[in-house]
């Protein structure tokens, strides 16, 4: 068992190292994570500590899942996932980059619903692999299945939001200031007929006022813009992934995204997305 833990440590270090461009932005990365907790450490930020931690193990799992399912990611996406954990969690969180910039939250979630359906596209490949696992499918339905897990990634990590906020008491579904609101719930009626309230400037709770000049919606205009902008990444790959089945020739359009099973990368002629012997139609 011990020395079974010993490959798989060997194993996830040679995935680490294995491409120099994405090794020197790991390490250039991991030390100004590392900075960043010393840093909140001296200034008793203890949450934030537990955010560099929780970046530097996130910032190892692509070269552990490479090594546990025996899967190679191209040094394209080595790197962009890099940037991305970075980009979210030091940026993004501790250096409050989703309140300064409005639009952060907006490219990171188009940037997941891209990857993810890279990731899913590439999953019909790898699964085409197994000898239990043997189907052909159209170019249609592989670019629809890359674009569905890409969507379900998405709805999944808004539970996880929802769920942080609801128990954590957390704001991850970051809130929007709205002048205006439309409910059924103010007709006084009760004939269901929404009701509207407009040019709002100002909102009262127990008597004080928030001082945001409009109306506080908590948290669902947000996960409605994170849903779309991973549908429109969703739906960008999706499209350029079966282009680039019915025409092998452009398949260098997405190949820097697509996991391939270890070893194809010394091989690209039969480990490609386009190798026809191996992968389901045009794969």
């Amino acid at each position: 068992m011990r020395e079974k833990g010993r490959r798989f440590y060997r194993a996830v270090l040679r995935e680490l190292t294995e491409h120099r461009s994405s090794f020197l932005v790991y390490i250039g990365l991991r030390l100004l994570v590392l900075l960043v907790l010393i840093r909140q450490l001296i200034d008793g930020h203890y949450e934030n500590v537990f955010l560099c931690l929780l970046t530097l193990v996130l910032m190892i799992l692509p070269s552990v899942v490479q090594a546990a399912f025996r899967v190679s990611f191209p040094s394209t996406l080595e790197i962009i996932l890099l940037i991305f954990v970075f980009a979210a969690e030091i940026l993004g969180e501790i250096s409050a980059f989703f309140i300064q910039f409005p639009h952060w939250d907006t490219v990171l979630h188009t940037v997941n619903g891209f990857l993810c359906a890279a990731i899913g596209f590439s999953l019909v490949g790898l699964l085409n692999r197994e000898s239990r696992f043997q189907f052909d499918l159209s170019p249609l339905f592989v670019a629809l299945v890359a674009f569905c897990f890409s969507m379900t990634i998405g709805v999944l990590w808004e539970f996880i939001e929802y769920a942080a906020d609801r128990l954590l008491l957390m704001d991850m579904q970051k809130d929007t200031v709205v002048t205006s609101i439309y409910s059924v719930m103010l007709d006084p009626t009760g004939q269901n007929i929404s009701v509207g309230l407009t040019g709002i400037q100002e909102v009262l709770v127990n008597g004080q006022d928030l001082g945001l000049g409009g109306y506080l919606d908590i948290g669902l205009i947000d996960t409605m813009e994170d849903l779309f902008v991973n549908f429109i990444g969703a739906a960008v790959f999706s499209v350029a992934g079966y282009f680039c089945i019915r025409h092998p020739e452009r398949k260098r359009m997405i190949e820097g995204f697509i996991p391939t099973p270890a070893g194809a990368a010394e091989a690209p002629e039969s480990g490609s997305v386009t190798d026809g012997q191996s992968e389901p139609h045009g794969f």
